[in-house]
């Protein structure tokens, strides 16, 4: 694959309003805009814009929660989260004579029942980071642990680095984000949280982890599994936390599991639709190519054709089915066979995209196809287009045609990295039909034909064909130089 091109598959979306209606259905922005429903001017808070402890268990009763110890926690938090997005705005405490702040509505609270798709996703964002803030948070009990008789914090002694931290974190959603996107990996599923922590403890070149690395290892899955409960809530995992019935003891970290049969108990993790959203939202923010399905369809036939080669077949063909959906189809159909055209190296490529693409638009196509039959880059696959669809009235290519299409088309396979096995296929399939396929193949006028029969030399498994293939490319290369 060449190297410019990104190295996250691209992502399909559900559709904003999709997304929007996910976001305030997430029990944490669903709590804080009821909070700030219920939010006025006998609503009190302190000097950070916190709740003041008196007005967290109303709060909690607002939610439908216990005014316990936990309740409260979860009220406290969706408050933040309101603070945080707008959707509250506080005053200063010492503008007031009780010494409190107190709070109203914030212009964004409109925003739920009046703004955009956008909008929402906008506040959902907002409050994913208030989310995360948390889940990189020292433990409360470290936290004790190290607070002075007064109560302040020594941050040296809580060995705590916030950067660090959220690297991590950050590290771990984008390791999720990829096993989720990447064809073949587990979709939708859930990936078991030891194989989470160990993509990012234990080395690649680590045949066998030591002691050491397993230990690192379940620290980590403890540490995910505090960040994954919090995380859960704003909606961007579905978490099956870790059994606590594998802790021996009060505190003590379970070993990575070593049974298969067991791996569900030490936690499941899954992004879901808006966790997809979210993660990418933030990939994009750090500078990651982060393509998603349907970034292309307002572009030109170029940029379709040039970005399709960084696509898996299905994404490629999501993407172009909404490329066409906006446009008429004969016009579409033109444009594709213009953009196809060109000697550079991502031009096979870009002509096997092209046919793919024009196999979508169906016969609509048929009159822009046949205006390209005498075209030298192009004719072969339109005589190929036209076959495949049964056409009358289809010319036989001339022979030097077939060649430069023989070679063009395997010159797109190896840029496509596809299927070994189908590839050895098409090279053996292509010399099986044409006697003396070297002696001409040669001397096609194809920038890619010394690379092309190179390959071939590779790839054929008849011992005397990749040898004769070997020596085209010889002569190929020769004459280039020439």
């Amino acid at each position: 694959m060449s190297g410019d091109r990104p190295t996250l598959p691209p992502v399909r979306l559900r559709s904003d309003a999709e997304l929007a209606r996910d976001a305030l259905a997430a029990p944490l922005l669903a709590r804080a805009v009821r909070l700030a429903r219920w939010s006025g001017p006998a609503t009190r808070v302190g000097t950070g814009g916190e709740l003041v402890e008196e007005q967290l268990p109303e709060a909690a009763a607002v939610l439908g929660l216990e005014a316990d110890d936990d309740g409260m926690a979860y009220a406290s938090e969706a408050w933040r989260v309101a603070v945080d997005t707008g959707l509250v705005v506080v005053t200063d405490p010492t503008d007031h004579e009780a010494g409190d702040g107190t709070a109203t509505a914030g212009d964004n609270l409109a925003l739920v029942t009046g703004g955009s798709p956008q909008d929402i996703l906008g506040l959902w964002l907002d409050a994913l980071e208030t989310a995360f803030a948390d889940a990189t948070a020292p433990l409360l009990d470290g936290i004790a642990d190290v607070a002075g008789e007064a109560g302040e914090l020594d941050l040296d002694a809580l060995d705590w680095d916030p950067e660090a931290e959220a690297e991590f974190l950050d590290g771990v959603l984008g390791n999720l984000y990829l096993l989720t996107v990447t064809e073949g990996g587990p979709g939708e599923g859930p990936v078991p949280l030891p194989a989470l922590a160990a993509s990012m403890i234990v080395p690649d070149d680590m045949a066998e982890p030591t002691d050491d690395v397993l230990e690192q290892v379940s620290e980590a899955m403890m540490r995910l599994d505090d960040q994954f409960r919090v995380l859960e809530p704003a909606g961007l995992v579905e978490y099956t936390p870790v059994d606590e019935a594998l802790m021996a003891e009060e505190g003590e970290e379970p070993a990575p599991p070593v049974d298969d049969e067991d791996v569900t108990r030490y936690g499941m993790v899954g992004l879901t639709p808006l966790g997809l959203y979210g993660v990418r939202s933030r990939l994009l923010e750090a500078g990651v190519d982060a393509p998603a399905v349907g970034d292309l369809a307002d572009k030109g036939a170029d940029a379709l054709l040039d970005g399709l080669a960084r696509f898996p077949e299905p994404s490629a063909r999501a993407e172009t089915a909404q490329w066409l959906a906006g446009r008429e189809p004969l016009p579409a159909a033109r444009e594709l066979l213009a953009a196809a055209k060109g000697a550079d190296a991502g031009s096979p490529l870009r002509r096997l995209h092209c046919q793919q693409a024009l196999a979508l638009v169906g016969a609509d196509a048929e009159p822009a196809v046949r205006e390209v039959l005498d075209d030298p880059e192009l004719g072969g696959l339109a005589r190929v287009w036209l076959a495949e669809r049964g056409a009358a009235d289809v010319p036989a290519p001339p022979e030097s045609m077939i060649f430069w299409l023989a070679v063009d088309t395997i010159a797109a396979q190896l840029d496509a990295e596809g299927d070994l096995d189908e590839l050895q296929d098409l090279v053996e399939g292509l010399t099986g039909q044409h006697s003396g396929f070297f002696e001409a193949a040669w001397r096609v006028e194809h920038p890619a034909t010394p690379e092309v029969l190179e390959a071939m030399g590779r790839l054929h498994r008849d011992k005397r064909m990749a040898k004769e293939a070997r020596k085209a490319a010889f002569k190929a290369r020769s004459r280039a130089g020439a």
